[in-house]
């Protein structure tokens, strides 16, 4: 391995026990549960829009805890946000298990998505103290993979779970283990920033001694040598000399928030938007739900096999060279994919611009998040990054409103469409906004 790789793996690694595997089993709970709570919602006596709501709920939940969740790190600290999030889900999994009613289940739902909130919050805030900038979009990227590396498995671990006891609560269950392990690790893990600091200590005794001996040898009395500044993470206690408020952070950054903030709520709905209009085209056009499955499962695939390129793209070239072509990619998919449904040997079509899209979404991995931890405070990102990560989950939230109006009004194709020209916005947005607000080089240098 050469000098960049184990400089990369070394960094990468102080961060798996206590961001990537927590992150990873989080996930991998959550991705079993979702796609059981409107089943949940049926059993208990809803209809078909009123399971919708319920499992909108969870999303909701997500949206606002944001806020809260941007308070409370810089209070209590990452670590322990992260623990109070994971039993906030904790009492969540509890009602959706034992809750009586379709609306406690919704509630019991909003609950799960408002821990959710405050755990990416805290890791987000982690991960932008403790990286690196030369590495930050590799290990964000990395952070978004395991993420959709839970997400994705986590609906075959509940089928497996079913075909083994043959109860919808079983997910649940699996939930909950998964949260206690999270929690476990995310106490008693080694912290990487006791180990950074460790190892500064040492570099700094080691500067010392070499200072010394050759002042000695110099006969210059013990001159001190200067420590240059590396530009690496704050560790150790972070210095805050001034904490602000959430209202108060927006404010402050409402600039980047109103402008560079709203390009990245565009790449969020254009993202968020493949999940919906991709299996519902695939219906339009007559194909099975299993070849739907199909296509959609080597769609997301392809795009889990990019998530890393993503970072290395970010931290070499610039973070607009992964944003562009990413939404490019994407627009163009919809674009291309609305106009193939009366065309010939339309399923060909469609698998060919799902998996466009993929590509264009496996480049965005990580994006959000690192240009979150780009253009936050460095000495108390936890209220800024709890508002972008609001404005970015707006982004995905109002998608299925626009999807679902515009095809209620006129036709899917025109949703499809739509998405597209948000895409071209986007772009636009990222050109203009992201040299402004995050003037890095390539490499990473500011």
């Amino acid at each position: 391995m050469d000098g960049v790789s184990a400089t990369t793996g070394q960094v990468l690694g102080r961060f798996v026990v206590m961001i990537y595997g927590p992150t990873t089993i989080f996930a991998l709970g959550e991705g079993a549960v979702i796609p059981l709570i409107p089943v949940l919602a049926a059993a208990r006596g809803a209809d078909a829009s009123l399971a919708a709501l319920v499992a909108g709920l969870l999303v909701i939940g997500q949206l606002v805890g944001n806020l809260p969740a941007g308070v409370l790190v810089p209070r209590i600290g990452e670590r322990f946000t992260m623990v109070y999030a994971g039993l906030v889900v904790l009492v969540g999994a509890a009602g959706i298990a034992f809750a009586p009613g379709v609306w406690t289940l919704g509630v019991s739902a909003f609950l799960v998505g408002v821990g959710a909130a405050g755990f990416g919050v805290a890791r987000h805030t982690f991960m932008t103290t403790r990286v690196p900038l030369d590495f930050r979009a590799r290990a964000l990227s990395l952070l978004g993979g395991t993420f959709r590396l839970g997400m994705f498995v986590g609906p075959f671990a509940a089928a497996g779970l079913l075909a083994i006891w043959p109860d919808e609560h079983v997910s649940v269950w699996f939930l909950a283990a998964c949260l206690v392990v999270v929690i476990l690790l995310v106490l008693f893990g080694p912290d990487p920033e006791e180990r950074l600091a460790a190892e500064e200590r040492a570099e700094a005794a080691q500067r010392r001694r070499l200072a010394a001996e050759a002042a000695a040898a110099r006969g210059a009395g013990g001159e001190a040598l200067a420590v240059e500044d590396t530009g690496e993470a704050v560790t150790g206690a972070i210095p805050r000399q001034e904490q602000l408020g959430v209202f108060r952070m927006m404010w402050r950054h409402r600039a980047v928030l109103s402008r560079l903030g709203l390009a990245a709520a565009s790449l969020s709905a254009v993202r968020s938007a493949r999940q919906l209009i991709l299996p519902i085209f695939g219906v339009m056009i007559g194909l099975d739900a299993g070849t739907i499955a199909i296509v959609v499962g080597v769609a997301g695939a392809v795009d889990f096999a990019l998530f890393y390129a993503s970072g290395q793209v970010m931290d070499r070239f610039g973070r607009l060279w992964a944003a562009l072509p990413a939404l490019v990619l994407m627009g163009a998919g919809y674009i291309a994919l609305a106009l193939t449904e009366p065309l010939p040997q339309d399923e060909l079509w469609f698998a060919m611009f799902a998996i466009v899209i993929a590509v264009g979404n496996g480049l965005s991995s990580g994006i959000l998040l690192t240009i979150g931890a780009d253009t936050a405070p460095a000495r108390d990102p936890g209220p800024y990054l709890g508002a972008w990560r609001t404005l970015t989950d707006a982004g995905g939230a109002v998608t299925t409103v626009i999807v679902a109006g515009i095809t209620a009004l006129v036709s899917l194709p025109a949703a499809s469409v739509a998405m597209g020209v948000i895409a071209a916005l986007g772009c636009l947005g990222f050109a203009r906004w992201l040299p402004r607000f995050v003037p890095l080089r390539p490499g990473g240098g500011r």
